[in-house]
């Protein structure tokens, strides 16, 4: 089996970036929280934006409308909370 690594500071492959993409990653950001893939040197955010490309991502309205699009960060969203206002 031949792996193609996209990012060689962490060992990542185009793969395993893949399988974050079809899990809901639809940004290298989320590819990066997912694997830290592109958070070092940064020489592979590019390839990973060309393998995630503008497709069809089943959470890109939610990242459109700026709301979370993976369960994982919305997990730990704090319910809202109402602040009083300054004085």
């Amino acid at each position: 089996m031949i792996r193609v690594y996209v990012c060689s500071c962490f060992g990542v492959t185009e793969k395993q970036v893949k399988e974050h993409a079809e899990a809901g990653a639809c940004t290298p950001r989320q590819i990066a929280s997912a694997c830290k893939a592109g958070t070092d040197c940064g020489s592979c955010v590019r390839r990973i934006q060309a393998i995630l490309g503008r497709g069809n991502c089943p959470r890109r309205e939610l990242l459109d409308q700026g709301m979370p699009a993976l369960a994982s960060e919305t997990e730990d969203l704090p319910e809202a909370v109402e602040l009083p206002e300054a004085a």
